[in-house]
């Protein structure tokens, strides 16, 4: 296995979108990375590959998978992951992530990534499923916390031990999206910024930030990790925090669904970039007070 370096950027990057390349192509964006959904992109040829040759020419990549269903009890797909593997070969990007998560189950794709319970059990298939992946990509990669509408009254390990047990067991690194911290803290009425004082930041590679919106079930207000807005001042406020903490860490703004003008996304990207160099310089200055004590 290795590890490509430098790795991605310490700055904001952006999830590409096509209808973005005419504007993306007219001059140096500033970006830090893109990122793409892999499974996108396992076709031979064709548009696809010729926007990504020319992002590749230019700027870091980040993949990220949505299809590899890590935390399923079934084996892994191998025809997928040769086509990850063949894909990865074919672009080297600088990071390969997927979720914690699974989306199939007897040979049929579930259009979602769905919840696992965080047992024993779990962690020992999830780590022996990491491996594999690992071993057969030649890479490392990065799980990435989910967003949970749902727990398993079977869970015996919080999620933030259940990672950073994981990441040690199989040398795998961590993205930790913040907006899912924030809906699931939401949604099941734990303290978003306690969560994330127990999350293992050394083993973070990648932040993820993206919108949400509101809906009502039969139990009342919930969260949904939709992708289709901006990021909210508090999102914002828990990835200074971070920051702040763990220094800077490439971010990528996620944004795949009602996706907006160039400008728009840009301008995200933006402000997420000035929260990451405040939060930055805030770190310096409370590093140099202690030193100076």
């Amino acid at each position: 296995m290795k590890d490509r370096t430098p790795g991605l950027p310490e700055g904001v990057g952006v999830g590409f979108k096509p209808e973005h390349f005419a504007a993306i192509a007219e001059a140096p964006q500033p970006v830090a990375f893109f990122e793409v959904h892999a499974e996108n992109y396992m076709g031979e040829g064709g548009r696809p590959h010729a926007h990504l040759r020319f992002l590749r020419e230019r700027y870091a990549l980040s993949f990220h998978g949505v299809g590899l269903s890590i935390g399923s009890c079934e084996p892994l797909d191998r025809d997928h992951l040769a086509r990850l593997r063949r894909l990865c070969e074919r672009y080297e990007p600088e990071s390969f992530s997927e979720h914690l998560a699974w989306s199939s189950h007897g040979g049929t794709f579930l259009d979602d990534l769905l919840p696992l319970p965080y047992t024993e059990a779990t962690l020992a298939a999830v780590a022996r499923h990491v491996d594999e992946a690992q071993s057969f990509l030649g890479r490392r990669l990065l799980l990435e916390n989910p967003a949970t509408y749902v727990r398993f009254a079977q869970s015996t390990i919080p999620e933030t031990a259940f990672l950073a047990e994981l990441a040690k067991r199989s040398g795998c690194g961590l993205l930790l999206d913040i907006n899912n911290v924030y809906v699931s803290a939401r949604n099941h009425g734990f303290d978003a910024a306690t969560y994330l004082a127990e999350f293992p930041l050394c083993r973070v590679e990648e932040i993820h930030l993206a919108g949400h919106f509101a809906t009502q079930d039969e139990d009342g207000a919930m969260l949904i990790d939709a992708h289709g807005s901006p990021v909210v001042s508090d999102v914002l406020a828990l990835y200074e925090q971070v920051i702040t903490r763990a220094g800077p860490l490439p971010t990528l703004i996620e944004w795949d669904n009602d996706v907006p003008e160039w400008p728009l996304l840009r301008a995200e990207a933006a402000t997420a970039r000035e929260r990451l160099e405040r939060a930055s310089l805030a770190r310096q200055t409370h590093a140099c007070g202690r030193a100076a004590a």
